[in-house]
């Protein structure tokens, strides 16, 4: 009943719009990618029950309200053996948001969080309509060029796409900033983000909307803690704290497992490509094309993204350790 809903809803919004597509303009998106100055406007796509690194992800963005305003979180879904499906995986991510708002003693923001989608696209042309892709494909609508909404994703990129696909308009008044896929090197491009949702990968990689690609393997990979050094910068700092560094070392046992265990704290990275600190490189390249065989085909006459190839593991955990027992 409230997906039947929630695509009458959109119907009726869409029932006289006419949105035309544009060329990609490559002088245009260099200036769209460049890292923006003073306070922006974001919003964060998070399947946040799938791995603790997201709960450090959302933490993070929500105490670094020097520089980024929170205007909603969408959940994403997700499917592993943390849950039964992606609809599962999506009202898990949801219940966890809830948990560290409550955490973060933030329970202001908890009216902008936004159930996703229940399933992955079933192709590159079919949107799934879900509450979060109609918040993201509305609120847009208020961002322009100049004044961008970025969008900071860290999971399947299933509602964003689809947003797109539903108002193709958007592309030009946000900018995305995705963790998924692996780094070009990499052997495979089997990636957890991005093999879910092959089809909205592609679409994002190939729509023209300003994407900074945080890859996984090969560079996000060496962002990585380890128990004693949670346990000394957070360990009693505040509730939020002791639940990051317990839930962090259980996962890290139970999926590395031996006593000298370190574990990626991935999704920290897309938040932090915002911030004004030195925490990571990046450069122009020519968009790539997921492929649905776990590869990346490549063109040069294709347009450009940002592209992270190197992270500042100590800056960057320094910034977050601070600002996680503030």
């Amino acid at each position: 009943m409230v997906k039947k809903e929630a695509q009458k809803d959109w119907d009726e919004f869409t029932s006289s719009r006419v949105v035309e597509k544009s060329n990609i303009d490559n002088a245009k998106l260099v200036v769209r990618l460049q890292k923006p100055k003073g306070k922006v406007d974001v919003v964060i796509d998070t399947d946040t029950y799938n791995e603790i690194d997201d709960q450090f992800a959302v933490a993070y963005l929500v105490k670094s309200d020097e520089k980024l305003n929170l205007k909603a979180i969408y959940a994403a879904p997700f499917h592993n053996e943390k849950s039964t499906g992606p609809a599962d995986g999506m009202e898990k991510s949801y219940q966890e948001i809830m948990n560290i708002l409550a955490l973060l003693e933030r329970e202001d923001l908890k009216p902008y969080v936004y159930r996703g989608s229940t399933a992955y696209m079933p192709s590159e042309t079919e949107p799934v309509i879900s509450d979060a892709a109609k918040d993201l494909a509305e609120r847009a609508m208020d961002y322009s060029e100049e004044n961008p909404l970025y969008v900071i994703a860290i999971g399947a990129i299933t509602n964003v796409s689809s947003a797109l696909l539903m108002n193709p308009e958007i592309k030009n008044r946000i900018v995305l900033i995705w963790l998924g896929g692996n780094a070009l090197h990499w052997p495979h491009n089997r990636e957890f983000n991005l093999f879910q949702d092959v089809a909205g990968a592609r679409i994002v990689f190939g729509c023209g909307v300003p994407l900074v690609q945080l890859p996984c393997m090969g560079v996000v990979s060496a962002f990585t803690t380890s128990g004693p050094e949670l346990e000394y910068h957070l360990r009693g700092k505040n509730k939020l704290c002791d639940y990051l560094v317990d839930v962090t070392t259980k996962e890290a046992l139970e999926c590395y497992g031996g006593s000298t265990w370190t574990r990626p704290i991935w999704d920290v990275t897309a938040v932090a490509w915002l911030l004004d600190g030195d925490f990571e490189e990046d450069c122009l390249m020519h968009s790539p094309i997921p492929e649905y065989d776990d590869r990346y085909a490549f063109d040069n006459n294709r347009h450009f993204i940002k592209y992270v190839y190197h992270i500042k593991r100590d800056n960057l955990f320094a910034d977050l350790f601070a600002k996680l027992a503030k």
